[in-house]
């Protein structure tokens, strides 16, 4: 009769827990049962520059909070990458101008007209206005293949990175000292089938590329664009952001590098896609270490920063950090060396703002 009674206790607590068939992966939030160190950095070991923010603060209260964010937790500069030309990076520029040297501000171009007779030399002259105003780079400039659309007020669809069009604006931009940023294609996983073998299924899904669209380059012709600019414009020095979306293969990014002295990379918002492969990633941050860049592009919170130095500096394994990363899997510190750390988070960034 025990027996039994215990049979049929056993029998509803089964029946209590949902079956596995009704989990669904979007529900699904794994915490680490691992008894593994969890390091809490509130500081990044040495002084760092932001290479990829964006206007965030709409207020001046909420700048405010955020440059006392940042010198709380040894951000030395950010450079706003404000996308904009005209009025609209004026207002940015006026607005976050009044905190020094805590921001540099980088605007965009004016593709107004890009199809037009005549169009380089407006565009030209729209970048010397906005460079005469304090914009002292460019960026983000960005092509997830149908073109160049980052810049406001206008887009400029199956106008490419390489396109001889634009080759005047980088080369102006050389001679005027101002770095590029560059955003070219997405992590590899949002150009694979969406099923049940992609790796990256959840942020893929959510950031896919539709290739069905008529003109759409490929993320390798997306990587040869860029690799065409840089080259035709050596001049001109140029920053791929994201790992120039060579998470999945870094040898991509390191031969582009070691192709191009001009070419640099930001390692923003790319952290959750390089930290379940540590000791891949790590052999390559401190073999690359002078042309990698520190980067957010994450918002302006405590937490956000704390993760990426948590990231970067600690030798932390299998955790997660939900808050900003949706792929299902657990994320580790690469525990890179003193002077990897240097390099990337302020050296190369002094370096290469020093004009």
């Amino acid at each position: 009769m025990k027996n039994l009674s215990l049979f049929l206790l056993l029998l509803s607590v089964v029946h209590s827990i949902p079956a596995q068939d009704d989990l669904l992966l979007k529900d699904f939030r794994p915490e680490s049962i691992y008894n593994t160190s969890n390091t809490v950095i509130e500081r990044a070991k040495y002084p760092v520059i932001d290479f990829h923010a964006h206007p965030n603060a709409a207020t001046v209260k909420e700048l405010e909070e955020w440059v006392s964010t940042m010198k709380g937790h040894n951000i030395e500069k950010s450079i706003i990458l404000t996308y904009s030309t005209g009025r609209r990076f004026d207002s940015i520029y006026d607005m976050y101008a009044q905190y020094g040297a805590q921001f540099e501000l980088w605007c965009g171009f004016d593709y107004t007209g890009y199809n037009e007779p005549g169009w380089t030399k407006k565009a030209i002259k729209e970048l010397e206005r906005c460079f005469a105003k304090g914009a002292r780079g460019v960026g983000e400039l960005g092509d997830k293949g149908l073109g160049l659309f980052y810049s406001k007020p206008s887009e400029a669809p199956g106008l490419h990175i390489d396109d001889p069009r634009i080759q005047p604006l980088l080369k102006r931009c050389g001679e005027l000292g101002m770095p590029v940023s560059v955003h070219v294609a997405d992590p590899y996983w949002m150009y694979l089938p969406m099923n049940e073998r992609n790796d990256g299924l959840m942020n893929a899904y959510t950031w896919k590329i539709d290739q069905s669209k008529k003109g759409l380059l490929s993320h390798q012709e997306l990587l040869t664009s860029l690799s065409n600019a840089v080259k035709n414009n050596r001049g001109t020095t140029f920053i791929a952001c994201h790992l120039a979306n060579c998470s999945h293969d870094l040898e991509i990014l390191g031969k582009l590098l070691d192709e191009h002295p001009n070419l640099y990379a930001d390692i923003s918002a790319r952290y959750a896609e390089v930290a379940p492969v540590p000791r891949r990633t790590k052999r390559f941050f401190e073999e690359y270490k002078d042309r990698l860049v520190y980067g957010t592009d994450m918002g302006m919170d405590d937490t956000m920063y704390r993760t990426t130095f948590k990231i970067l500096e600690s030798a932390d394994e299998h955790f997660y950090a939900w808050d900003y990363f949706s792929y299902h899997w657990p994320l580790n510190g690469l525990d890179l060396n003193d002077e990897t750390l240097k390099k990337i988070y302020h050296e190369n960034g002094r370096k290469l703002l020093k004009r």
